[in-house]
């Protein structure tokens, strides 16, 4: 197959089970298990503490071990096995352990299909915001289908929903895979593997991963509020928030597909122009407390998310060796994406409580130091 067709088969297939788990989760723990909020945020903490656990040190650890096709191949049945353990399950506990269990499997998948992207840019011209774009339209597709589905079953149709998706993730295995990503690590190549230590040594990589951290948790907020924001404060039909929700999806696919003309762009003005739009976006919501004003910044997660997430993969792919690439990947998936909007997502709910525009306005303490430190260290690490 196609090495560019079968990333992109990848990462469409993966992110109809990623708009399941980001968007519908929590709502089916509620809604179908009879969970309480309060016993629902303590479940999806944990998980987000084993999430960054399991892709900071067991994910690059089972790369040392398994091919890049292997590695998939593993994390998709065995999160397949762990969903289906939901069926039966209805107590708090037995949630909390699966949710603990299905959140140390299944999130790996998306750093284990990003080293495999940054392994293929690496040895071969593939197009990674192509191909990576694809994703975007998936989740985007997933979401409409599941609210589709969820308006006529109920949110019980929701975990059938992630059942279903993962054996068409399952099924597609069998599809041809790149050659690169069938070559098994050998006991030579484990020798050779550099340590994550290793990692924070090579010039210029701790700036760049503290500045996607404070970029990526600075999206907390918009995550985690952005619905009850447009629901409670702005008084939106809810019928219509999903599509304002979906304007964001839609500029990040159209960024995407375009990314690539950035190529020659360096790190670091990928990075300013990335900071600079968050902190107009995140400003733009409190200052103008209206749907208009909202759907507009929108339009900015193309240069806030997208646009800081090209920057990181286009930077390790063509500064690090082959050896630290998992270890960048865990390392970025654990922080960017998990311990920081953990801990961001409460000080947001702090602000949110004494007013709402407030929790977006505060993620601009994270971004402004961002945009600083690029310019205090662009020129000192030459990125």
């Amino acid at each position: 197959m196609n090495n560019q067709r079968w990333l992109s088969q990848s990462y469409f297939i993966f992110f109809f089970t990623w708009g399941v788990y980001l968007q519908y989760w929590s709502g089916w723990l509620s809604e179908a298990k009879g969970l309480t909020a309060s016993q629902v945020g303590y479940i999806m903490g944990i998980g987000l503490i084993a999430r960054a656990v399991a892709t900071m040190f067991a994910f690059p650890f089972a790369t040392k071990f398994l091919s890049g096709k292997k590695l998939i191949l593993v994390l998709v049945v065995a999160s397949l096995v762990v969903t289906l353990l939901y069926l039966p399950a209805n107590s708090f506990e037995t949630l909390l352990m699966i949710t603990f269990l299905f959140s140390l499997i299944y999130p790996a998948l998306l750093p284990a299909i990003e080293n495999s992207a940054t392994t293929l840019m690496q040895t071969s011209q593939i197009n990674y915001g192509k191909s990576r774009s694809y994703g975007s339209i998936g989740f985007v597709i997933a979401v409409l289908i599941i609210s589709f589905i969820v308006g006529i079953a109920g949110e019980r149709a929701i975990l059938w929903c992630m059942i279903a998706f993962l054996s068409i993730m399952l099924l597609m295995q069998t599809l041809p895979t790149p050659a690169v990503l069938l070559v098994k690590p050998t006991a030579e190549d484990r020798g050779k593997s550099s340590s994550m230590i290793g990692l924070f040594k090579i010039k210029g990589f701790s700036i760049i991963l503290l500045v996607v951290v404070l970029l990526q948790g600075s999206m907390a907020s918009y995550y985690n509020y952005s619905y009850l924001y447009l629901q409670q404060y702005l008084d939106v039909n809810p019928l219509y928030i999903g599509i304002i929700l979906n304007i964001a999806v839609i500029s990040e696919i159209i960024y995407l597909l375009k990314a690539d003309r950035f190529g020659h762009w360096k790190t670091s003005k990928l990075l300013i122009v990335a900071g600079i739009a968050s902190t107009v976006r995140w400003i733009m919501i409190f200052v103008f407390p209206n749907v208009w004003a909202f759907i507009i910044s929108q339009t900015l997660h193309s240069l806030s998310f997208a646009m800081a997430h090209f920057a990181f993969i286009q930077y390790i792919s063509k500064t690090l060796p082959k050896q630290q690439l998992s270890n960048a990947q865990g390392v970025y998936s654990a922080l960017g994406m998990s311990l920081s909007a953990a801990l961001l997502t409460l000080f947001g709910g702090f602000l949110y409580e004494i007013q709402p525009g407030l929790s977006f306005l505060g993620m601009i303490v994270f971004t402004i130091p961002a945009v600083l430190i690029i310019y205090a260290t662009r020129k000192k690490y030459q990125y």
